[in-house]
């Protein structure tokens, strides 16, 4: 199983900014330290082309992004201020997306430790997110010849806003989102399927209500290939989660989407989107987590 890291490439942010960034080589110790993994596991993304972006993205808005641009409205939206470092770190999120897809699509499972940036539109990024590497990937792939069908499965506890906007209307990529319905984005767009769970959600509800929507998502979409953004922020002590679900039940939640890739004989690459628990020792955990249970099922 591939894994694709970009923890090198590190966003230069003030001290006491409400990102992780930390979380990433922490993440990339931990798997290592695991046992499961060997070194050459790990894997350097390329940087997503222009060529690539634009599938998803604006022209224009990826030259503003590169060449520093951007307005400082823009920038707060973002949550980031601009730097070369922010731009390189960007294009290798979504490029190790890309190369996930890639590599999932030759052995089954694949996962960008890193990535997951569903708030980027097609002209603006918000949330922490610069490039939509969800969409940037599904398009990349079925211009590539290697799918032709594309389900991606959200578990943020945010809404996919981006994706569903920069895919709304298109019927090879079926947006799938189960967020909190309190939550940021406050203003949601339509996915295809949207599953909007109450502040306090606890593991056998969300495990319910789950099991329904990849039924019917696997039913709808008939894929090819499936992109699964494996937040850990819906997580019980995340500081912008609001819903409660336990350890446990996150693991559960990933067992139950890789079971339905491999019982439907779907290739599947992982991104790992948001974790703000107030440990960070606890989101780090949660990845890892997931990213073992891809490992017990796509070994």
């Amino acid at each position: 199983m591939k894994l694709f890291y970009t923890d090198i490439f590190v966003l230069p942010l003030p001290d006491g900014h409400r990102f992780p960034m930390e979380k990433y080589s922490r993440l990339r110790a931990a798997l290592l330290d695991s046992g499961l993994f060997a070194e050459t596991d790990f894997h350097l993304p390329a940087a997503a082309s222009d060529e690539a972006l634009a599938r998803a993205h604006d022209l224009e808005y990826i030259q503003r992004v590169c060449r520093g641009q951007l307005s400082e409205s823009e920038q707060k939206a973002i949550g980031f201020p601009w730097s070369a470092a922010m731009v390189e770190r960007s294009r290798r999120s979504a490029g190790a997306t890309l190369a996930a897809c890639r590599a999932a699509l030759d052995d089954g499972a694949a996962a960008n430790l890193a990535g997951g940036t569903h708030h980027a539109f097609r002209n603006r990024g918000e949330g922490f997110c610069v490039f939509n590497d969800a969409a940037v990937a599904a398009r990349a792939m079925q211009a590539e010849g290697r799918a032709g069908r594309v389900l991606i499965i959200d578990c943020d506890v945010h809404q996919g806003n981006g994706t569903a906007s920069i895919l709304a209307g298109d019927d090879s990529i079926f947006t799938f989102s189960m967020h909190g319905a309190h939550n940021f984005p406050f203003t949601k767009e339509i996915s295809d399927l949207d599953i909007e769970l109450p502040d306090a959600c606890t593991d056998q509800a969300y495990l319910l209500r789950l099991a329904d929507g990849l039924d019917l998502a696997f039913d709808l979409s008939r894929p090819d290939l499936v992109i699964y953004l494996a937040g850990a922020d819906p997580y019980y002590d995340d500081r912008f989660g609001r819903l409660s679900l336990s350890f446990d039940g996150l693991a559960e939640r990933d067992l139950r989407v890789f079971e339905h890739c491999r019982q439907h004989q779907v290739a599947v690459a992982v991104a790992m989107a948001g974790g703000y628990a107030r440990r960070i020792e606890d989101t780090v955990q949660i990845h890892c987590t997931t990213i073992k249970q891809a490992f017990r099922l796509f070994p």
